[in-house]
């Protein structure tokens, strides 16, 4: 057993020793679950929200995606900002942003009013995300705290967006939609209160400029990819939009990447992304949260629209899978996080999540919720539950301390890029192959006799179900390539004793001396 005190060991910063820091890890989780459940919190808002500000069907999507543009496309930005100026600064300005944000939003007389306050949520909430998770790679640095701190910050990033669904329908049933945009002000005024008590600021001693090249090209090259993925639904895949915005996207952040390698301060510096671990960690994660995007789009559908389930049931539904996973994060994975490899985590995590994906394929028209979707749910959680606390802990060990909020900004990006691909990805491919086969079913039925309204509504619905099943389908495979990816490529191996340090050797490019890495750049915060 590895003596706290052994010479590969760095001190322990002020942060690690301060009793208040699990309070911190209360008020960051807190942050990151208003983020979160933002996200899915106004689907269920939605059609109310259409109704009473006359908004039209053409431009209701833009109640998503003014808010998944300005957070997908400012994420490095916000990230970059949040190691230049402080974390803790930046995680509070966040949070008055945030909540300002969402009391316009509450407020909005006209659609255009909505959009930009959810614009305005998005900036915000690209400030708020990245600062929330480098504090707390910088706070909890010994592994057992570690897997604590990132078992409670991961299983609220994973059943957050179901929480959403479910505080919607409550909200919008009981209340009203303006609630789910006033019910992060005083969440976010707690958060502010608490963060400002108990957290800890890291600022570098040297701050250097600000990469303004790569900021254009990287926020433009995100948005591009975020817009492109969220005209896709109504527009298509082969629509000329959507297909230029992709590749303009692809080419900007190819030219990005290409920038980082000369930059003399670089946005995103490529030490980060050499990390053989990390980038496993962040094309795992990337991968899973396509699938997981899908089915919850998929099974929000299914509970409303095949089911019949009024919008708080729906939520209801999700709610024994978001326990699962907040059990399995806080109760297993952080327990073995210090003992095992990661791969051993999100390996079997992954297979778990495929498994239960497939099982949803065999999902009937007419399904008893106990015998034919709590089990699959339940295992998808348990899948989940072992996958983000390890990806999020592998993506952020041994990352120098001056680039803990890029970093960071780089695994939301990852979640956020992940869930609007996979969002109109599979969506497009479920809608396509329901038509298909509601053409063919209903030409045939045609064929055998007159065709009455029930038929076509039973035929109707079949497809649908029917388009599930080969997207929940789709949805496993990229799972699967999920859990190849970590297989293969996260290598990293088990912590020494149980007690390897935050940044004891985690990093390749350390070991084999990178000469983009300067040490002396490492330091602890206050």
């Amino acid at each position: 057993m590895a003596s706290p005190t052994a010479p590969s060991s760095p001190a322990p910063s002020a942060s690690a020793t301060d009793p208040r820091r699990w309070w911190g890890l209360m008020f960051i989780g807190l942050a990151q679950l208003m983020v979160v459940l933002d996200a899915t919190i106004v689907n269920i808002a939605l059609p109310s929200a259409q109704r009473e500000l006359s908004m039209s069907d053409t431009n209701r999507q833009w109640v998503i995606t003014a808010y998944t543009l300005a957070f997908g496309g400012l994420l490095l930005l916000g990230g970059r900002v949040a190691d230049l100026v402080g974390r803790k600064r930046t995680f509070l300005a966040g949070l008055v942003g945030f909540a300002v944000a969402s009391a316009l939003g509450g407020a909005a007389q006209t659609d255009w009013q909505l959009f930009g306050a959810r614009a305005l949520q998005g900036v915000f909430a690209a400030l708020l995300a990245p600062s929330a998770l480098s504090l707390l790679t910088t706070t909890f640095t010994d592994p057992r705290e570690r897997g604590k701190a990132f078992g409670v910050y991961s299983g609220i990033a994973g059943a957050g967006s179901a929480v959403g669904l479910l505080a919607g329908g409550l909200l919008t049933e009981y209340l009203d939609w303006r609630w789910c945009m006033y019910v992060n002000a005083p969440i976010a005024l707690i958060a502010f209160a608490g963060g400002l008590w108990s957290l800890h600021d890291h600022r570098p001693e040297r701050r250097p400029r600000l990469d303004l090249r790569g900021v254009v090209l990287a926020c433009a090259g995100l948005v591009a990819v975020v817009y492109g993925c969220s005209e896709a639904e109504p527009r298509g895949w082969d629509s000329p939009l959507v297909l230029s915005m992709l590749i303009a996207g692809v080419l900007l952040l190819a030219l990005f990447g290409w920038w980082q390698t000369r930059a003399g301060s670089p946005l995103l510096p490529p030490r980060i992304v050499r990390d053989r671990n990390r980038a496993g960690a962040f094309l795992t994660l990337g991968l899973a949260v396509i699938a997981m995007f899908g089915m919850f789009l998929y099974m929000t559908y299914y509970f409303q629209d095949v089911l019949g389930y009024r919008p708080v049931e729906a939520g209801l539904a999700f709610l024994p899978m978001s326990v699962t996973i907040i059990l399995t994060s806080t109760q297993i994975a952080s327990r073995l996080l210090h003992r095992l490899p990661p791969r051993l985590l999100i390996s079997p995590g992954t297979l778990l999540a495929a498994v239960a994906l497939f099982l949803l394929t065999f999902l009937p028209v007419k399904a008893d919720y106990v015998a034919h979707v709590l089990p699959s749910t339940l295992l998808f959680g348990l899948g989940m539950g072992l996958i983000f606390v390890a990806v999020m802990d592998t993506a952020t060990k041994g990352v120098d301390p001056n680039d803990s909020g890029v970093t960071s900004a780089t695994v939301n990006t990852c979640q956020q890029v992940g869930g609007s691909i996979g969002t109109a990805l599979l969506n497009t491919i479920a809608t396509s192959t329901a038509g298909t086969y509601v053409a063919a079913h209903l030409k045939s039925a045609a064929a055998t006799g007159p065709v009455t309204p029930a038929v076509r509504s039973a035929i109707a619905k079949d497809g649908v179900v029917h388009g599930f099943h080969v997207g929940l389908a789709w949805a496993s495979v990229i799972m699967l390539a999920a859990s190849v990816v970590a297989w293969f490529v996260i290598t990293a191996p088990a912590p020494r004793d149980g007690h390897r340090t935050a940044g004891d050797g985690a990093d390749e490019d350390r070991r084999a001396g990178d000469a983009e890495y300067d040490p002396r750049r490492m330091r602890a915060g206050p």
